[in-house]
């Protein structure tokens, strides 16, 4: 781990970039649907876009890193983000009605962020041989990823203040810091090399894993889809909530959004330098982190006071951020190097696709049936809670991928 401090925070630099490309907008959305005359829907489709495209590419960015190398992929995958962010602002600045342009611009961020932050998962796993050092590792890449959703409604609403598309600049910036850090910080491991694997051969391995490893590596890809799902459903609802119910609103808003985020960041930290290699306390640590979140979630009321839906929200963070590291760990330690990029981005693509349906999914459920919101994000946590409980069997010996 020593040697290998610059390399992590080089990698790390990934999800809390890519984290604040993405999340900072939450917190802008209404302003952007006063800005530009659309409808929340048609807002949380700047969110959804960016990770539509992603679920769909991801497969393919990890299937590449494993063949060519992974700096091979998040370097153009960095570069291409940043072009999706310069569009949308070019789009934001100059135009009248920018929405169609703004979802292209999105659209091409969410091709880039396909080889970016997933591939990240698997270089971690290169970079070490010991499982509790892996376990560490993704720790912090987690933990880095959910101190960008504590930082980008602070930034994201700042900015706003501004200039209501300044976040829209700030995307090719990051990026740009990304690329360099990787470029100059990251050390490819001796074992990556280009792979003589032919396609067909890679399909018989994949083949491989998932007939001896199907059933628990699906179960985690659908926690990690419920996981985020759920987190980005009651942050879309409570940055509207914020602003129509309690009038805050700016950076205040930023804080307040912050607050939840900050304690998963906390928690994903704390879950990462606990597991080491213990996949027995992983498994329960997820069930406990999702039945937390689902018991916190069932007691939230919209008609409440702002202390008591932080307090509520806050808990279900703590209990998703304790799960997140859990997967990635169970995950990566689960498969062989040479199939590591394509089932780490296949559940990332699940993540993604949480993301993807959170927010118009609850848009939906908003404006037919509020009442029943937070009931719902509490069963699906109920459900990721039942499946870790009876699908996820760690004692079970991992077979090899070939």
């Amino acid at each position: 781990m020593e040697g290998k401090k610059k390399d992590l925070f080089a990698l790390a630099s990934i999800p809390l970039m890519m984290t604040l490309g993405n999340s900072m907008l939450i917190p802008v959305l209404p302003i952007i649907e006063k800005e530009i005359n659309i409808t929340s829907f048609q807002s949380s489709l700047i969110i959804t876009v960016y990770s539509v495209v992603a679920i769909i590419l991801i497969p393919l960015a990890g299937y590449l890193s494993d063949k060519i190398g992974r700096k091979k992929v998040i370097i153009p995958s960095l570069l291409l983000t940043g072009i999706g962010g310069l569009i949308a602002a070019f789009a934001a600045w100059s135009m009248d009605e920018p929405y169609f342009l703004i979802l292209v611009g999105r659209f091409l961020q969410g091709v880039g962020a396909s080889g970016a932050f997933p591939v990240v998962i698997p270089t971690v796993g290169d970079l070490f041989k010991d499982e509790e050092e892996v376990s560490t590792g993704l720790g912090l890449i987690e933990t880095s990823n959910t101190f960008g959703k504590v930082l980008s409604p602070i930034i994201g609403a700042a900015l706003a203040i501004a200039i209501w598309y300044l976040p829209f600049i700030f995307i090719p910036i990051f990026s740009a810091i990304s690329i360099i850090l990787v470029l100059f910080m990251v050390k490819t491991p001796k074992k990556e090399q280009e792979s003589n694997q032919t396609f067909s051969e890679f399909l018989g391995s994949l083949k491989k894993v998932f007939h001896y490893n199907g059933k628990w590596l699906m179960t985690t890809f659908i926690i990690g889809s419920i996981n985020m799902f759920v987190l980005f459903g009651f942050l879309f609802h409570l940055s509207t909530l914020l602003e129509d119910r309690y009038l805050i609103d700016g950076v205040r808003k930023g804080l307040y959004l912050a607050i939840p985020l900050l304690f998963l960041c906390l928690a994903s930290y704390g879950a990462g330098k606990k597991i080491g290699k213990n996949k027995i306390m992983m498994k329960w640590l997820i069930a406990i982190g999702n039945i937390i979140a689902a018991c916190a979630l069932f007691f939230v009321k919209s008609d409440a006071s702002i202390v008591s839906v932080l307090f509520l929200l806050t808990i279900a963070g703590v209990g998703i951020g304790v799960s997140l590291p859990c997967l990635d760990a169970l995950i990566t330690e689960g498969v062989e190097k040479d199939v590591r990029g394509t089932i780490t981005s296949l559940y990332s693509s699940m993540r993604f696709l949480g993301v993807a349906a959170g927010p118009p999914i609850i848009a939906i459920i908003m404006e037919n049936n509020l009442s029943v919101l937070y009931w719902f994000l509490a069963a699906l946590s109920i459900v990721a809670f039942l499946i870790t409980l009876f699908l996820i069997k760690p004692s079970q010996k991992v077979q090899p991928s070939l």
